[in-house]
C-alpha cells in the first residue's frame, strides 16, 4: 500500500488555453506544498492547435526523440520495477476488479504537456505507450492538452494515440473501465475528474495514475482558505475509499517525470459515502 508521502512539486508541463500555466523545472525539486489554483468552472469546448503548419522535418525529429525516450525507458530498472509492482497479485486484482466483464480498459491522457519541448512529458507518454504494448487489456489511448502543437498532434496520431478535439476540462465519465493517465496535473483537474464521476458505478470503473492524493490531503490540511479547500473537496472526500499504490522512482533520471505519482483505485460501497455535506 502507499508508502509515507512525499511533498508534491510542480512538474514541467506548460499549459495554456483554459488551464493554468506551470513553468518547467528539471531535476530534484525542493519540498514545497502542491500547487493549487482557484478557477471558475468551465464547460467542455472545441479545440484545435493554434499552429496549423505541417512541418515534416519537425515531425521526424520529434518522432526520433520519442523512439529514443521509449527505448531508454523500456530498458530502465524503473520500468522493470513498475511492471513488477503492477503484476503483483494485489494490484492485478484491482485492475481485474475494474475491468469486471470487459476485455479492454481505455486510457485517457490529460495534461501531458509539450512532448516536443521537454523530456518529462516524453517519458510520461513513453510510459503510457509501453504499458499499452505490455498489457493486452489496455485499449485505445486518447490524449488531450491545450498546449499541443500540430506537429505534436500528428506525432501522437502516428504513435496510435487519438488527439481529442474537445477540451473536456478533465470531465470524462467512466461509463466503461477507464484508466486516466494524468501525471503531475493540477489539483483542480483531478477534482474535475472526480466530480464528473461522483457515482459509485463510475468510480468503480475508474483507475487513476497521477499525483498522490495522500500528499494532497496532508498539505490541504494546512490551508485555512475555504475556497482552496472547496476547489479540491472531491480529492479530500474520495480519500476514505481510495486504495493508493505509490510508485518508486529509484533514480534521478525519472524523478522529475514521476515523483510523487501513485495508482489510485476507488471502492465506494454506498451512494451515501459520496455525500459532501460534511466537508
Amino acid at each position: 500500500m502507499a508508502a509515507s508521502a512525499k511533498t508534491l512539486t510542480a512538474e514541467s508541463h506548460t499549459l495554456n488555453g483554459d488551464w493554468t500555466v506551470v513553468s518547467s523545472r528539471r531535476g530534484r525539486q525542493r519540498r514545497n506544498p502542491p500547487k493549487i489554483t482557484i478557477r471558475v468552472q468551465k464547460q467542455p469546448s472545441h479545440w484545435a492547435p493554434t499552429d496549423l503548419e505541417i512541418n515534416f522535418a519537425r515531425e521526424s525529429k520529434l518522432m526520433q526523440k520519442m523512439q529514443i525516450s521509449m527505448k531508454k525507458l523500456e530498458m530502465s530498472q524503473f520500468f522493470l520495477n513498475l511492471l513488477d509492482e503492477m503484476q503483483a497479485p494485489e494490484m492485478m486484482n484491482y485492475f481485474h476488479r475494474v475491468l469486471s466483464s470487459e476485455l479492454k480498459m481505455k486510457m485517457i491522457i490529460y495534461g501531458i504537456g509539450s512532448i516536443e519541448s521537454y523530456e518529462s512529458p516524453r517519458l510520461q507518454l513513453s510510459l503510457a505507450i509501453l504499458l499499452k504494448r505490455k498489457f493486452n487489456w489496455i485499449g485505445d489511448i486518447e490524449v488531450f492538452d491545450p498546449i499541443l502543437s500540430a506537429t505534436e498532434s500528428r506525432v501522437l496520431e502516428a504513435l496510435e494515440s487519438s488527439v481529442l478535439s474537445i477540451n473536456e476540462q478533465g470531465r470524462r465519465q467512466a461509463e466503461k473501465p477507464t484508466m486516466f493517465f494524468m501525471p503531475h496535473c493540477e489539483a483542480e483537474l483531478y477534482d474535475n475528474l472526480l466530480q464528473a464521476n461522483w457515482e459509485a458505478r463510475l468510480l468503480n470503473c475508474t483507475v487513476l495514475f497521477g499525483n498522490s492524493f495522500e500528499t494532497y490531503e496532508q498539505h490541504l490540511s494546512e490551508y485555512k482558505n475555504s475556497a482552496i479547500v472547496d476547489s479540491t473537496r472531491h480529492i479530500l472526500a474520495v480519500r476514505k475509499f481510495t486504495d493508493e499504490f505509490r510508485i518508486k522512482t529509484i533514480s534521478d533520471t525519472y524523478f522529475s517525470a514521476f515523483h510523487d505519482s501513485s495508482w489510485h483505485f476507488f471502492k465506494p460501497v454506498l451512494e451515501t459515502e459520496l455525500q459532501l455535506s460534511n466537508l
